[in-house]
């Protein structure tokens, strides 16, 4: 059986959604039902690391422990990094970044993440994917696509459609670009990692790569830095994460 740490980094300045970990769902503040789901993946400790003492106040109200870090971090992993120095954790020790907005993700898929590294130890980090099945899905910017190999080897991460569907793609003048159909297997990134705590202290020491700046996708800087990613089918369906005040509305009118 893995043992594995999840750290779940928390901010409170958003800017479509300023306060999310904070919000109400089902009674609960969104970040509490990510740590409750990280504990029933059998994580050996979890850690909430965020840089508000109103997200701190919060978390341990409901009993997590909270790691206080910087407020200039560039990225969770970075956020992930400082906690690592913080706390002394072993260079070897698997670390799972569960993103703070993932308040009904699958624990399935949080162990799987975990599992997956411990078992292809020549990667340094891994993640997951899952099949889209809507054509409007491929053109949406904030569902993030994942091409990879036969060998489960992330190729590339876009916002855009990749591979580019150009014998299905249509342009009309009154609904512009659309894609009618899709003739191939298309997936979405699940915003979840995991890596060695070494890897993660490895990321925070590279400089931002252009790829990620351009399409404001962290994982790319490892990619553009010549490393690999471990990229698996999700054993469990995840559900969208909470990006805006609306998708929070139609969790709550449930």
């Amino acid at each position: 059986m893995t043992d594995f740490t999840v750290v779940i980094p928390a901010r409170f300045a958003s800017s479509r959604f300023p306060g999310k970990p904070l919000a109400l769902i089902q009674g609960k503040p969104m970040i509490q039902h990510v740590y409750e789901r990280a504990l029933e993946a059998g994580a050996r400790q979890v850690i909430v690391a965020t840089d508000d003492a109103s997200i701190e106040q919060a978390a341990q109200g409901f009993g997590a422990d909270v790691c206080m870090t910087s407020s200039d971090h560039d990225s969770g992993t970075t956020r992930i990094a400082e906690v690592i120095e913080l706390r002394k954790i072993d260079n070897q020790e698997i670390v799972i970044n569960v993103q703070g907005d993932e308040p009904f993700i699958p624990p399935t898929n949080i162990r799987q993440v975990a599992d997956n590294l411990a078992q292809f130890t020549h990667y340094p980090m891994a993640t997951l994917c899952f099949p889209i099945t809507l054509p409007e899905d491929v053109l949406n910017p904030n569902i993030v696509k994942v091409v990879k190999d036969e060998h489960n080897k992330a190729l590339y991460f876009s916002r855009a459609p990749i591979p580019y569907p150009r014998a299905d793609m249509k342009v009309s003048e009154s609904h512009g670009l659309t894609l009618e159909k899709l003739s191939y297997d298309y997936f979405r990134h699940i915003g979840i990692y995991g890596y060695r705590a070494e890897f993660v202290t490895k990321f925070g020491q590279m400089r931002s790569s252009a790829l990620e700046y351009c399409e404001s996708l962290e994982q790319l800087r490892v990619l553009e830095h010549g490393y690999s990613i471990h990229v698996a089918q999700a054993v469990d369906a995840p559900p969208h994460g909470v990006d805006t005040p609306e998708d929070l509305a139609k969790l709550n009118a449930q």
